[in-house]
């Protein structure tokens, strides 16, 4: 604790000071000051992701990729592979409790000769399923041809 002496007319004061008071004001402070900048600077960064995310009047478009509206979707379930390709659902089932690769395979190289400029395709998995499997289905995809690949979940099966 922090003491005070002084003397007047002759007295002596002997104080003592609690400063307990002010070590949690400060504390609270601090705490205040800490939160409150973690907020400033999450709204910094919307703030600025909005600026340069605007467009130039004199810049065009970005051109979509070949065949962008067709999609290319491989749902890898618990029963097998699902191949949506545009507006064609292509069920592929287990044979033997092992997922259809070949049958995957041929069905992508069959869309690659449809589409050889189209290299984009998503890959849908549920959280159940091995990440062995998720790979396997990507590979495919990338030995087929389509380069650009998305992971998406697809929720429980």
């Amino acid at each position: 604790m922090a003491q005070i002496e002084s003397s007047k007319s002759g007295r002596k004061v002997d104080v003592e000071l609690n400063l307990v008071p002010i070590i949690d004001l400060m504390s609270v402070l601090i705490t205040f000051l800490l939160i409150t900048a973690v907020w400033t600077q999450v709204s910094m960064i919307q703030i600025g992701s909005s600026l340069y995310a605007k467009k130039l009047d004199d810049q065009p478009p970005p051109k979509p990729p070949p065949h962008a509206d067709y999609v290319l979707k491989v749902d890898v379930k618990a029963t097998g592979y699902i191949l949506t390709s545009g507006k064609q659902i292509i069920s592929l089932p287990k044979i033997q409790n092992e997922y259809d690769d070949a049958g995957l395979s041929a069905q992508l190289q069959r869309i690659k000769q449809v589409y050889p400029e189209k290299i984009d395709a998503v890959v849908s998995v549920a959280d159940e399923i091995a990440y062995d499997n998720l790979i396997r289905a990507m590979d495919h995809l990338l030995v087929s041809g389509f380069s650009n690949i998305s992971v998406a979940t697809g929720g429980p099966n």
